[in-house]
């Protein structure tokens, strides 16, 4: 499985938190070079004041504990 395939796969396991708070997240890509992965936050998540704290304390630290390889999680622009 190539690292893509990895982190969209860890992606889905974050996502029924996401959705049991009408949010949703959505795997954009891994700029690999930089070991840094891009998403799309979505739903109730979108905007939300509270966004950052669970993109960086929730998503970023799930990933990272998975796939030490990767740095940081990021919004897609």
């Amino acid at each position: 499985m190539d690292l893509k395939e990895r982190v969209s796969s860890v992606i889905e396991t974050v996502r029924p938190a996401l959705q049991a708070d009408g949010g949703d997240i959505e795997f954009v890509d891994v700029l690999e070079d930089e070991k840094v992965v891009l998403v799309r936050l979505r739903g109730a998540c979108h905007g939300c004041p509270m966004s950052m704290m669970t993109l960086k304390g929730y998503v970023e630290q799930v990933v990272k504990e998975q796939i030490p390889e990767i740095k940081e999680v990021r919004l897609a622009e």
